[in-house]
């Protein structure tokens, strides 16, 4: 039962060591705008020279004036999504996702506007030169249309092509965007100044617009879904790295097949047309906001906010970029180019990143999609229905460990009598290796597995991460209903379920029988077990405390037949005959709790 004891707090340390270390990261001081720092990203070797240098300036009369005269909006759709470009500087203001919505109910807007309005707008262009780049996402472009026409309204239906153009003094800016059904647009940019390319990045400049925290909702920052990560392949190597360690202004020259900045449920991938001329510039700015949305005096919240710029060392830059949800069939879909050039690279579908426990997490994301797609219809069902049957599967177990710790019950006295033997030695005698073995001996002639307590309990807590990992990273799982709970990615808000976790696990503990362990120990595990499984999942996704909490009901069930059944008659008789031995009067009957 010690070795149980400390399995369990071992687990338990592991778990809130990993997200401490792991999973939050605390924030570290951002570099300063416009430096050439330490790479964001460690496995690319990056090449960090000074920045491109733009031409000559020429008479501006070399090149012709081309822009509008009024500000235009024009809408591309698909059945995916809704995209509102503005003429001036050729950028995105909504990028809005039909099928995925804000806490509010509303389609979901992958431009953070509170940021968006600080740092940057969507397709917006960066170059080397301050001025260049205001100028560049300033100006009133000309737009023209290929493939399907406006609307008298703006609304252009994929599959479609646009074109932005600008020309004054001395500047040439031309971007072209293609649509077509998927989440994917290509798109194509040039800038030359004085008839000389110049070296102009497509960026996404602001993070991704499910960073609600910014616009002050009310949420609680654990509700804010802020984290936020830059992911990249190189020659097919990928890798990622949270916020807080992208240096800002970092220009990054290797081959990336894709560059991208994530939360944990959207993404935003460029994938370059030729990955060996690729130029990335990591872009990182933070915000901070009271922690209370309703007294502004309050304590702040430091929020990073990532964004990208990619572009071709040629100059002239051409991408594929993917702005969408982080699901599984349509990341596989994506792939970057590969060697032979043609797009048969890494897919996207690292972009959801278990962890090291991906062999264990995909494999339950699969099975509880399937179930949702084949019947049953609700993930909280889902969950529920394979934690019954995952607990099933280990009753086999449940029933070995009844035969091993009534076994261990048994022969008790034989282990007392070996251990009062050795009762006066010093712990680091040499002899103490002899009550060791004695013990052993007698274990193995009594057919007594010592761990046999802890398997049915290592599986229950192996699941515990995979399941913790797909309720945070998977995107169909975000805004999941389940009676009560309007979101299992999210805490219980009414905290029933942490609650049911504790009064679960304190009446399993309390009815199972534990004659061999200190009453110190067994007060332990009744009391403090429960407060801290229910204190971790008070603050935890409620999906896991579902998960959890039917795992609980389901060993209650178990325990409370086990004590009804002969093996756990015999194993109260024998703590009632141990506990009246102890306090020094002989029992009164054979018969102990049930």
């Amino acid at each position: 039962m010690r070795s149980t004891m400390a399995f369990m707090f071992l687990v338990i340390a592991a778990f809130f060591g990993y997200q401490y270390f792991f999973s939050k990261p605390k924030p570290a001081d951002q570099q300063p705008a416009q430096t050439q720092s330490q790479a964001a990203a460690p496995a690319p070797q990056a090449a960090r020279g000074p920045a491109p240098a733009t031409a000559a300036a020429q008479p501006s009369g070399a090149t012709p004036q081309i822009s509008a005269s009024v500000v235009t909006t024009t809408t591309v759709e698909n059945e995916l999504y809704k995209i509102q470009f503005t003429n001036r500087g050729a950028q995105v203001e909504h990028w809005i996702l039909k099928k995925y919505f804000d806490s509010q109910g509303k389609p979901l807007d992958l431009v953070q506007p509170e940021a968006a309005s600080r740092f940057g707008l969507p397709l917006s262009l960066f170059t080397y030169d301050p001025a260049v780049t205001t100028e560049l996402n300033q100006a009133l472009y000309q737009v023209s249309f290929s493939g399907a026409q406006p609307t008298a309204t703006g609304l252009v239906l994929a599959p479609a092509s646009i074109t932005f153009h600008f020309a004054s003094n001395g500047l040439d800016a031309q971007k072209t965007f293609r649509f077509d059904s998927s989440y994917v647009i290509a798109v194509d940019a040039q800038v030359k100044q004085n008839g000389a390319p110049i070296r102009a990045l497509v960026a996404w400049p602001a993070g991704l617009g499910d960073m609600e925290a910014l616009q002050q909702t009310g949420m609680m920052p654990t509700q804010s879904r802020t984290p936020s990560f830059f992911a990249w392949s190189v020659n097919g190597k990928q890798d990622s790295q949270p916020a807080v360690k992208v240096s800002g202004n970092n220009t990054l020259d290797a081959p990336y097949q894709y560059a991208a900045v994530m939360d944990l449920y959207f993404a935003s991938a460029f994938l370059p047309a030729v990955p060996d001329r690729s130029t990335v510039v990591t872009l990182h700015n933070a915000v901070e906001i009271p922690g209370d949305s309703s007294d502004p005096n309050s304590k702040k919240i430091h929020i990073d906010v990532l964004g990208l710029a990619v572009g071709d060392t040629s100059g002239s830059t051409s991408v594929r970029l993917f702005a969408g949800p982080k699901a599984t069939d349509v990341l596989k879909s994506i792939h970057a180019i590969g060697a032979d050039g043609k797009s048969d690279g890494p897919s996207l579908e690292p972009l959801i990143q278990y962890g090291w426990m991906t062999i264990v997490a995909k494999p339950l994301y699969l099975i509880l999609r399937f179930m949702v797609e084949h019947g049953i219809g609700n993930w909280g069902w889902a969950i529920i229905i394979s934690t019954v049957i995952f607990n099933l599967m280990l009753l086999p177990t449940r029933l070995m460990m009844t035969k091993s710790s009534l076994k261990m019950m048994r022969i008790q006295p034989k282990v007392d009598a070996i251990k009062k033997r050795y009762a006066n030695l010093k712990a680091t005698d040499p002899k103490r290796a002899d009550m060791n073995a004695e013990m052993m001996a007698l274990y193995k002639a009594e057919g007594v597995n010592m761990y046999g307590n802890c398997l049915p309990m290592l599986v229950p807590m192996l699941l515990l991460w995979p399941y913790f990992r797909v309720l945070e990273y998977t995107v169909e799982l975000r805004q999941a209903h389940w009676l009560w709970l309007p979101d299992l990615s999210q805490p219980d808000p009414t905290h029933i379920l942490p609650i049911f976790i504790i009064i679960s696990m304190f009446f399993t503990q309390y009815i199972t029988p534990s004659p061999g362990m200190d009453p110190g120990q067994r007060r332990m595990m009744a009391f403090m077990m429960p407060i801290l499984f229910g204190y971790m999942l008070w603050h935890y996704a409620s999906g896991l405390a579902l998960y959890w909490g039917t795992g609980n009901l389901i060993m209650l069930a178990m325990q409370i037949g086990i004590n009804r059944s002969h093996w756990g008659k015999e194993m109260h008789a024998i703590a009632a005959r141990r506990a009246q031995k102890k306090i020094g009067a002989a029992p009164k009957n054979g018969q102990g709790k049930r």
